[in-house]
């Protein structure tokens, strides 16, 4: 029985200047498919983005803004003329099949690995550790510390993002996201046991979160309001660093200006375990935060099924939700939630590695 009339999660939603068919949005997912020197998009990213376009909006996966950015393997870049035109074809198909596609912008910090950089140390706030690993093309290694950035380098990798931006634009897509969650350079900076600076991009919230703000204000300068998100995670552990006791007030800072900025959307993270007992016990609902405290689109990330993501919505504690694991093994996930069909399983050893299995070869409900 077709049961669309009565889910929150498939009505339609303006947001920005963008039309959505459904609230259901694609979140962000490392697959590692760009096997090529030049970290472009092929042929299979062109069929996996298009197989998903019936999602109300598909965010891209991390993409690299420059070379010094990168810090996993097999991750495409947005800084050649050649992955713009592999985006142009990603975008293309998703546009052709009525879907829409933002771009999400990322850099990696301090974890990244030298064998990245021809053995130069990794770009971050501070020279610390953040004790990870790293997915190189010999495997899995060990983070270093890093190189602290001087305020020229930080100035240089707000004009990368803001290049970046640029060719977004030139790719067709409908939008771009700053990657500013999980252990990349931006959550780096917004942590005070990562970012030690004590120039002023460090000290206080209101330095740990100006490169934040500062790029913003670069990709609003390139695409105009309403079409430029970002992406938060405020409780996520960063390998050898989780959230300080400075963690909330960072994140109360950033997101009262954010709230002033002509954004599409905030995305939230929501705590992936419980914090009772932690300097951020106060985020275990980390979605209803900052619902709170932030007036324009919310997208709900994390944790959410077709229940509780039909509830948030229903309830006013997001505009959207966004899934991930769901969409590698159901490229037609808004149809089977439309229609009430189940959810196939996916094959976790091909999520970030492989070809076209795992990655294009799961089939539509029949």
């Amino acid at each position: 029985m077709n049961i669309s009339t009565t889910q929150p999660l498939l009505s339609p939603y303006r947001l920005g200047t963008i039309e959505l068919p459904n609230r259901i949005v694609m979140a962000s997912m490392t697959r590692g498919r760009a096997r090529n020197r030049g970290l472009t998009p092929t042929d299979l990213h062109v069929e996996y983005y298009r197989q998903r376009a019936s999602a109300g909006l598909i965010m891209s996966e991390g993409i690299w803004i420059s070379r010094r950015a990168v810090g996993f393997i097999n991750v495409p870049g947005l800084f050649s003329d050649e992955q713009v035109a592999g985006w142009r074809a990603v975008t293309d198909a998703v546009h052709a099949e009525g879907g829409r596609i933002y771009a999400q912008l990322a850099h990696s910090g301090a974890v990244s690995h030298p064998d990245f950089f021809n053995g130069e140390l990794p770009l971050a706030p501070s020279a610390i550790n953040p004790q990870q690993r790293s997915f190189t093309q010999d495997g899995f290694k060990d983070t270093v510390t890093p190189r602290a950035m001087t305020v020229a380098e930080i100035r240089q990798t707000i004009d990368d993002y803001a290049q970046a931006a640029r060719n977004a634009l030139a790719a067709g897509f409908d939008g771009v996201e700053l990657h500013a969650a999980t252990t990349y350079l931006l959550p780096e900076f917004l942590n005070s046991a990562s970012n030690v600076r004590t120039d002023a991009y460090g000290g206080s919230a209101e330095n740990r979160a100006r490169i934040v703000l500062e790029i913003l204000d670069a990709l609003i300068a390139v695409w105009g309001a309403g079409r430029v998100g970002i992406k938060i995670a405020p409780t996520v552990r960063m390998g050898g660093f989780g959230p300080t006791a400075e963690t909330v007030s960072t994140f109360d800072y950033l997101v009262a200006r954010l709230d002033e900025l002509a954004l599409s959307h905030l995305q939230v993270v929501n705590a992936a375990g419980d914090l009772t007992g932690t300097p951020v016990d106060v985020l275990q609902n980390t979605v209803a935060y900052y619902r709170s405290r932030f007036d324009g689109t919310l997208i709900a990330n994390l944790g959410f099924d077709e229940a509780s993501g039909n509830a948030v919505i229903a309830s006013g504690g997001a505009d959207l939700v966004s899934f991930g694991q769901a969409f590698i093994g159901n490229p037609d996930f808004a149809r089977r939630i439309k229609d009430g069909l189940p959810l196939a399983p996916s094959n976790r050893d091909t999520w970030y590695q492989g070809d076209a299995g795992g990655y294009i070869d799961y089939p539509g409900a029949a």
